[in-house]
C-alpha cells in the first residue's frame, strides 16, 4: 500500500504511514539549549538534522520540503556519567498537530474544515489529563469537539 493511499483506522480514513510503522532516527551533533524558568521548571529547545538509519524506501514519504508541527509528551529520565557527561533516554508520544505541502499556501490546521492547532493541542493535553486521572492511557484517536461560536477554548 503506497504512502498516499487512503488507509483506515479504528474507524477514521487517513493517509502517510500505516498504523504500526516504525523507523529509527540519528540525530548528529543535535544541540539541546535549556534556561532555568522556575525551581523545578525549565524552558528548551532542541534542533538537530534527522537522518533515517536505513534508506527509505523508493518513492515513499512525502515530497522534500513539506514541513511537520509536531507535539510531544515525553519522559526525559538522566544518569549523571561524570562531570561533563549524563546519559539520556526519551520516552513518549508525538502528534501530528499540522503538515504543510510544499506547493500549500498554508498549513492544514488553517484550512477550512480543519481544526486549528490550539484546538489540537488542547485535545491532546484533555485527553492526556483524562487518561491520568482515569489510570488509562490516552485514546489512540484523538476526537476534536469544536467550539461553539464565539465560545474560547
Amino acid at each position: 500500500m503506497g504512502y498516499d493511499d487512503l488507509k483506515e483506522f479504528e474507524g477514521d480514513e487517513y493517509t502517510g504511514m500505516s498504523v504500526g510503522g516504525e523507523h529509527s532516527w540519528i540525530y548528529p551533533h543535535g544541540l539541546w539549549r535549556e534556561r532555568k524558568v522556575a525551581p523545578d521548571r525549565w524552558e528548551f529547545t532542541f534542533t538537530s538534522l534527522k537522518e533515517r538509519e536505513r534508506s527509505a524506501p523508493e518513492g515513499s514519504g512525502v515530497p522534500p520540503k513539506t514541513q511537520y508541527h509536531w507535539y510531544i509528551l515525553a519522559h526525559q529520565r538522566v544518569r549523571k556519567i561524570d562531570q561533563d557527561t549524563y546519559h539520556t533516554f526519551m520516552s513518549g508520544v508525538k502528534y501530528r498537530i499540522a503538515h504543510r505541502r510544499p506547493q500549500w499556501r498554508k498549513w492544514s490546521s488553517e484550512y477550512p474544515g480543519q481544526a486549528s492547532e490550539r484546538d489540537r493541542v488542547t485535545a491532546i493535553l484533555e485527553a492526556t489529563l483524562a487518561g491520568l486521572e482515569g489510570g488509562t492511557s490516552p485514546p489512540r484517536q484523538l476526537v476534536l469537539v469544536e467550539a461553539a461560536p464565539g465560545e474560547n477554548r
